[in-house]
Order: structure tokens, then C-alpha cells, then sequence
């Protein structure tokens, strides 16, 4: 007990500089690489062992194919696929952004080329599996752990607690938009801690070719830029050049968001016959085909998903919600002082991240990530299909922080949260391997 305090005590932190500490990228890189090999274990062997409660994989690819290529076909995997060999043919397809589709093309292209994989399905499904599992998060996630928490002990915590994923099959197994999001968003946020604002509008532009909720991403280079420096009193850094920068950088970041909906504008919309164009053209001065077809095709928008049918996915998605609902009050809590004090500190040349009070999770550079947290986590509880949240989630890095403060600060609650995880993780794996829900 006595060493634990220790090593996560602001005192520790302060003294060490936020260095990454070898031992603990490679015991990581082996944790990771060993929480990938139980993930398609668990997933392929149970896809050999139970019935398929949906067998439309079996529809799609014959006897030929692998129990391993098989499970990789669920659920979005579908939509993604199909895309990647036809192209955006139906309207409602437009939900999804090309990202995840053009690697699947690109690495199934070269797996045929190669004579790797019988081409068609199995080499789109088994090169986008390849691609996302090379796209490792875990040495960025630690990095970026590393600048914000100031103690690599906390750090090399949070970024265990990330193998535990509550969509492990989306994260680590299969080929999905959530790897390459997750990779290329971590990236951006370390880029901007780092003041390299081009990299980072980039990184978040290359992840909004993946995930539409990218476009809350610009936020950090706002924040950074513009926000940081004037509660820290560094006025001096506030020019209208830099203004103009972060405007330019914040469009770049957008820029993947923007060129869907105008390109669907395009296609639908243009017409000079009004009967022609599509009902969405008309909606609002800036209509957008994505909004249309998350309310059309989903029933997406607000209250819409708060159904009694409905409560279940509510309920399995509750722990990971109030994970991050509760590290965002507790931070939130102490916001006056953080303010007061912590970005007082930030504009001095010393102690610049030294935590206002007595958690490594208080340090002013966490708001921004606070901040997002909130706006995401409104969205997937009032106006989105709540369980999507138990992939979107994993995405931001203050899920792991949240979970290690609750293992430092609060060990009972730490250790509860430790085994829902584990736990869920596992049932979510077979869930996934006989085609079940959630997706």
C-alpha cells in the first residue's frame, strides 16, 4: 500500500520527469500482442464450437473459407465490405465514412496480388484485419498517458486497463473503422500537447475518414491554440496570425466530414428538377445526406432510442458511461481550483503541469479531454443508439485514466470495474463470434 502511494502521489510525479520508461513499452507490447492472441482465440474457437444465431456470413462466403475469415464477417463488416467492392450503391450506405472500405480494397488487392488469399471477400476481410491489427494504439495511448497523468507508473496503469476493451472485437480483432479512428485520434491529441498543429489537424483529418464524431477532434487544436494560453495569462502567444492558423488547421481537420456531405450533395442534390433531387436537399441551409440517413435508416436523433425495447442495451452500456461521467464530475468538481491555480502554474516557467491538488488526475492539460468526453457522452446517451458506446468509448484515452483513478483513489471500486471488464470482454467475444448483439 505503502509503495503504491508512493509511486502515484503528485510527489513522485513532480520529480520524475515524463520519460518513457523502456521496461514498460516493451512489458506493454507484450501484453498487447498477448491480449490480441486470447481475443481470436476466445473468438475463433468459440465461432467453431457454437451455432451462428445469424448465418447470413455463410451466404456471402463458401465451405472454403476459414473459421477465422468467417468471424471476421459481422455485423458493420458487411456494409464495409460491400463498399470496398461496390462502391457506395445505396443511399443508407452513406452512414458510413470510406476510410475502413479503402484500406479493405487496397489490403485485399495486395493479399491477392500476392497469392496470399483467394480474392473477393476473404481478401478484403483478411487484409483490413491485418491493417487494423498493425495500427497498435498502446505505445501512443502510453505516451500521451505519460504527458497528461506525469508519472509513468500511472501511465503504464492506464494503458493495461486499455486491453480490457469493452469492444474488444471491433478494437482488436476485426476489420473496423474503431482501430484506425482510435490510432490516428491519439496521435492528433499527443501532436497537440506537442504544439505540432499541422500533424495534429492531420491525424484528425485521416481519423475523420473513418468516424463522423472526428469532427470533435478540432476542439483540442482550439483549445491549445487558443483556449490554454488565455487562462494561463500567456497572452503574448494570441495573435490574429495565430488565429488564423488554427483556423486553417481546424478546416484541414474537418475537411474529410465536409467532403462526404458535399459529395452526396453533389450527386443528389444537383439536379435543376426539383422532383429529382432527394427530400434531404431541402432540409436547412446546410443539408447533409449523413444526418439524413442516421434518422431515416436508424432511427437516429434525440430521445428516439429511449424506449422500453430499448432498456438493455441501456443497461450494458451503464458501466461505461458512468465510468467516464464520473471521472468528468470528480474533475469537474475541482475546476475552480484547477482554473485558479493549476493555469496559474501553466503560464509560470515552473511546475508548469504540477496537479493543483492531491490526484495526478487534476492537471489542467486533462480539461480539454474532459470537455470532449462531455459532448460525446451526451451524444451517445440522448441522440445516438446507446450501445455504440461501448466502441466509441474506448477511443478516448480518459476511459483508461478514469478507470486507473478509480484504482488508485478508490481500490474497491478500481477492482469492480477491473472485473466488469474482464468479464465483459470475454462474453462481448463470443457474443461477436456466434453473431449476436450488441454490434
Amino acid at each position: 500500500m505503502l509503495v503504491r502511494r508512493f509511486l502515484f502521489s503528485p510527489v513522485f510525479a513532480m520529480k520524475t520527469a515524463p520519460v518513457a520508461s523502456d521496461h514498460h513499452s516493451q512489458s506493454l507490447l507484450a501484453q498487447s500482442l498477448l491480449s490480441r492472441l486470447l481475443i481470436y482465440l476466445l473468438i475463433v474457437s468459440s465461432a467453431a464450437l457454437l451455432t451462428l444465431f445469424d448465418t447470413s456470413p455463410k451466404l456471402i462466403l463458401d465451405d472454403s473459407a476459414s473459421v477465422w475469415t468467417s468471424s471476421l464477417l459481422r455485423w458493420d463488416v458487411f456494409h464495409f465490405a460491400h463498399i470496398a467492392r461496390e462502391g457506395l450503391v445505396y443511399e443508407h450506405e452513406w452512414a458510413f465514412f470510406p476510410g475502413i472500405a479503402l484500406v479493405m480494397r487496397w489490403s485485399g488487392s495486395v493479399l491477392s496480388l500476392l497469392g496470399l488469399s483467394p480474392p473477393g471477400w476473404p481478401a478484403l476481410l483478411i487484409g483490413g484485419a491485418i491493417v487494423a491489427a498493425l495500427l497498435d494504439s498502446t505505445r501512443v495511448l502510453y505516451q500521451l498517458s505519460l504527458y497528461h497523468l506525469r508519472s509513468s507508473s500511472a501511465a503504464f496503469l492506464a494503458t493495461v486497463l486499455s486491453f480490457f476493451s469493452t469492444s474488444p472485437s471491433a478494437l482488436r480483432f476485426a476489420p473496423y473503422s474503431e482501430p484506425f479512428f482510435t490510432y490516428f485520434s491519439y496521435r492528433g491529441m499527443l501532436a497537440c500537447v506537442r504544439s505540432q498543429w499541422l500533424f495534429a489537424s492531420l491525424y484528425f483529418a485521416i481519423a475523420g475518414v473513418f468516424r463522423s464524431n472526428a469532427v470533435l477532434l478540432c476542439g483540442f487544436i482550439m483549445w491549445n491554440m487558443l483556449v490554454a494560453p488565455l487562462l494561463s495569462g500567456r497572452k503574448d502567444l494570441l495573435s490574429l496570425n495565430t488565429t488564423l492558423r488554427c483556423v486553417a488547421y481546424v478546416i484541414v481537420s474537418l475537411s474529410p466530414f465536409i467532403h462526404h456531405n458535399y459529395r452526396a450533395y453533389l450527386l443528389f442534390c444537383s439536379s435543376t428538377r426539383v422532383h429529382d433531387r432527394s427530400q434531404w436537399c431541402e432540409r436547412g441551409m446546410l443539408p447533409s445526406i449523413y444526418t439524413h440517413v442516421q434518422r431515416e435508416y436508424w432511427n437516429v436523433g434525440f430521445l428516439r432510442y429511449w424506449t422500453i425495447s430499448n432498456i438493455p442495451n441501456f443497461l450494458i452500456s451503464l458501466p461505461v458511461l458512468l465510468n467516464v461521467w464520473i471521472f468528468c464530475i470528480f474533475y469537474l468538481s475541482h475546476l475552480p481550483r484547477i482554473l485558479r491555480d493549476g493555469f496559474a502554474r501553466q503560464g509560470s516557467k515552473s511546475g508548469a503541469h504540477l496537479p493543483p491538488g492531491d490526484s495526478l488526475f487534476l492537471d489542467p492539460s486533462i480539461l480539454p479531454h474532459v470537455l470532449h468526453g462531455i459532448s460525446l457522452t451526451l451524444i451517445l446517451t440522448f441522440n445516438a443508439h446507446v450501445q455504440i458506446a461501448l466502441r466509441v468509448l474506448p477511443s478516448l484515452p480518459m476511459t483508461y485514466w478514469a478507470a486507473a483513478r478509480l484504482l488508485i483513489e478508490q481500490p474497491r471500486w478500481g477492482k469492480a470495474w477491473v472485473a466488469w471488464s474482464v468479464v465483459w470482454c470475454g462474453l462481448s467475444c463470443v457474443l461477436w463470434a456466434v453473431f449476436l448483439p450488441p454490434a
